[in-house]
């Protein structure tokens, strides 16, 4: 016992309460230090049973220590079995606790029995004897299913009740390799994939699927359930950390990670992987457009639906209920009374069942389309029909007529744990937003009757079509009476004013008119009522969401701009001086979420006051409030001003660079009509009537030092802008090195409108 417990064992002295608090501190510096008895198992028998009931061990240490023995390599596994459903008895009404309550933290006072039989080296035990048949090449019996699969749900239960348990095992890429080759066997898959999932989940480097033996043909192998089921797993592999909050980055940070990391990221290694398999991108496909019975056996489907999720936290507890269901299903022939789980349970349980993988499916294939590979996947998406697909499944599924009363909404970037319904509807509308964007395949959303609308607009406007359009495959786009786009509008239109999914509708319908602005695309959306529906839901509808405003400005701004149409619609919507005054308050409350509006506006009325020999042209500079508002030049240079103030080179992100694309654009258009001096000189006047001379012009000549460093690298970043303002990209480059000119002589130089004492030119944050 002194060989165990040292000489400063609580049996050599001491006060008896520290007795078990002694024995624990010895068994994890054993642990810790790799020194001493390897497992809690190895103290004495009569030393574990004094202690357990004053401890409240409930036996665990004396039951781990009989599955030890009974686990040696001549044993038949009858008892270990035995034992270890005993100790699984211990263990798992703490895993169901998490489950059904609110996910507390994990420690030794909330779940004192998985803690003790972490502490006492069951974890390692269960570990060693998953991997014995690896392990060694002596002849052993054969693990039977039933014992793996209670091996593996006590493991799962281990990792989401005790701390460090996951991230421990997650350290052991053997382990973690090992537990891929137990997917092969369809009758443990489901608490592999499981614990495979939590593991993954808090693995520091991201795992290479590469490295799984024959991943080909296991991906091949499975049905497509366990496919989808896999989708879990696959999706921790190839998304990048943090994509979540990509925006919240500053692109100063990015720039100088991706200058340290010029090789691809495993992430990306991982969806190339994936592609590769034969027949991968099919069967997902086939996934995310099969159909679900609709026929739920009770009124109250909805109500059922969510009150059961409240506690389905987990795939492998919703997974043990679908069998238990399809079990009752099976014994439903004897005639007897069935339990209400048959009557109310089944038809549930698979919509349920069928909308979370579908979300996993559908988060797998959007993260493909935002890849290196994007083009490639494009092309198998639009092959395998997925857009006709969920066209199909649009009414019946995706967004079957029903408004949840108590429907909580949240933003975008706010963390909220969605029911499977709302997680659904906001992946679909990822996805679309991912599959339109910037990419000719758009059309796709349409059916063969809109696809003649878009043609016949053309026509009558007397401009070319698109070449895109063209070029669409007729067997591939949407069938039915509507499109998929036709669609989302209708319901777009019907969403409460704050609803978070607004603000998802928006960013998809304008991904459709991204790119090379499409006058057929835009009066496509505007005889649909798109542009009042904008318009409404900005000044009238009450709505107070900043993320649902942002993304409304921005669909705005590209259904607008250079259409005279679109305009005339906004003036005769505007018809008032209080709604035009609401309307400029809503852009000036924030201009990091209207600057795109505004940029549309300014753009517009260049062209337009270019165009002075088209009569409706005319007409409509004479007679819209909007662009007679954006015409008087101190208003322009109102914005100038806000929009080079509100941001510097520490602060931007993704989400707010645009307002620095936007005051160049205010720039470029001055310089083009030979206004830039004017522009810039009033710029120093404003410094100087705001007392605070030099700031303005030293953060904005910083701000282009950091654009030429920024998107002179970027083809991606720099063909959007040009798209965008069908302002050639040379003009901007043009532009900005103009004000970047060091000549203290030149009148469109930033530095001649900096005086002498007030110069701070600070490039150090640009770096090498």
């Amino acid at each position: 016992m002194a060989t165990l417990l040292g000489p400063e064992s609580p049996w050599m002295g001491g006060k008896k309460w520290s007795r078990n608090r002694n024995i624990v501190t010895r068994i994890r510096q054993s642990q810790i230090a790799g020194r001493g008895f390897s497992r809690g198992t190895q103290l004495p028998e009569a030393l574990l049973q004094e202690r357990d009931k004053r401890a409240k061990w409930h036996g665990i240490p004396i039951l781990l220590q009989e599955l030890y023995e009974s686990s040696q390599l001549n044993s038949d596994y009858t008892r270990t079995h035995t034992v270890l459903k005993e100790l699984s008895s211990l263990l798992s009404m703490e895993a169901m606790s998490f489950v059904t309550e609110d996910r507390k933290t994990a420690q030794e006072s909330t779940f004192p029995n998985t803690y003790t039989f972490d502490l006492f080296g069951g974890v390692d035990l269960l570990v060693e004897l998953l991997m014995r048949p690896t392990l060694t090449t002596l002849q052993k019996p054969k693990m039977n299913d039933d014992l793996m699969k209670d091996c593996l749900s006590v493991l799962y239960n281990c990792c989401i009740c005790t701390e460090g348990v996951t991230k421990s095992l997650a350290s052991r890429d053997d382990f973690v390799l090992f537990l891929f080759t137990l997917m092969t066997n369809k009758k443990t898959f489901l608490q592999t994939a499981t614990l495979i999932e939590d593991i993954l989940g808090v693995k520091k480097e991201m795992i290479q699927l590469e490295w799984i033996p024959n991943l080909s043909g296991l991906v091949q192998s499975f049905d497509q359930q366990q496919l989808a089921n896999f989708c879990r797993i696959l999706s921790v592999t190839i998304s990048e950390p943090d994509v979540g909050n990509d925006d919240k980055h500053t692109l100063l940070a990015k720039n100088a990670q991706q200058k340290r990391n010029t090789s691809p990221s495993r992430a990306e290694v991982n969806q190339v992987t994936l592609l590769n398999i034969p027949g991968f991108i099919e069967r997902l496909c086939k996934l995310a457009t099969r159909k679900v019975s609709e026929a739920t056996g009770t009124s109250n489907f909805l109500q059922e639906l969510e009150e059961w999720y409240t506690w389905l936290d987990n795939t492998l507890v919703l997974d043990a209920l679908m069998q238990i269901a399809t079990d009752e299903a099976e014994h439903s022939s004897t005639g007897r009374t069935q339990p209400l789980l048959q009557h109310r349970l089944p038809q549930s349980m698979k919509m349920v069942h069928e909308i979370m993988y579908k979300v996993e499916v559908l988060y797998v294939l959007c993260v493909l389309l935002m890849g290196r590979q994007r083009n490639q996947v494009h092309k198998m998406l639009a092959e395998f029909r997925l857009i006709p697909g969920l066209n199909n499944l649009f009414e019946k599924l995706i967004w079957r007529k029903y408004t949840a009363s108590n429907h909580v909404v949240h933003g975008q970037h706010e963390n909220c744990d969605c029911s499977p319904e709302i997680s659904f509807k906001i992946q679909f509308l990822r996805l679309l937003q991912s599959f339109s964007d910037h990419h000719e395949n758009k059309y796709l959303l349409l059916n063969a009757q809109e696809l003649n609308e878009l043609s016949a607009i053309s026509l009558k406007a007397n401009i070319p079509e698109v070449e895109a359009l063209v070029n669409t495959d007729r067997s591939l786009v949407c069938d039915g009476k509507k499109g998929l786009l036709t669609r989302l509008l209708t319901v777009m239109k019907r969403e409460p004013p704050d609803s978070s999914f607004r603000f998802w509708q928006a960013r998809a319908v304008e991904s459709f008119l991204r790119g090379a602005t499409s006058y057929a695309d835009q009066m496509f959306l505007l005889k649909r009522g798109l542009l009042e529906h904008i318009l409404f839901c900005i000044i009238d509808s009450g709505c107070k969401s900043r993320d649902v405003l942002q993304s409304y400005f921005d669909l705005l701004g590209e259904l607008m701009k250079f259409n005279t149409d679109a305009f005339k619609r906004f003036n005769k919507y505007v018809n008032t001086e209080e709604k035009f005054q609401v309307f400029l308050t809503q852009i000036n409350s924030s201009l990091v979420d209207s600057n795109m509006l505004v940029r549309c506006i300014v753009l517009s009325l260049d062209r337009f006051e270019s165009q002075t020999e088209d009569v409706k042209v005319v007409e409509v500079l004479s007679e819209c409030c909007l662009l007679s508002y954006m015409a008087r030049v101190e208003n322009r240079l109102s914005f100038l001003f806000r929009l080079v103030n509100i941001i510097n080179v520490q602060t931007l992100t993704q989400e707010n660079v645009s307002c620095l694309n936007t005051s160049l654009v205010i720039l470029m258009l001055a310089r083009r009509r030979g206004k830039l001096p004017f522009y810039l000189n009033a710029l120093r006047e404003k410094e100087y009537a705001e007392k605070y001379p030099g700031c303005l012009l030293n953060n904005f000549h910083n701000l282009l030092h950091f654009w030429q460093h920024h998107y002179l690298n970027k083809d991606k970043d720099s063909t959007c802008l040009e798209n965008s303002s069908c302002i050639p990209f040379s003009f901007w480059k043009e532009t900005v090195s103009v004000l970047l000119g060091e000549d203290r002589t030149s009148s469109c130089a930033i530095i001649s409108y900096i005086d002498e004492p007030y110069m701070e030119l600070d490039r150090d944050h640009l770096g090498d």
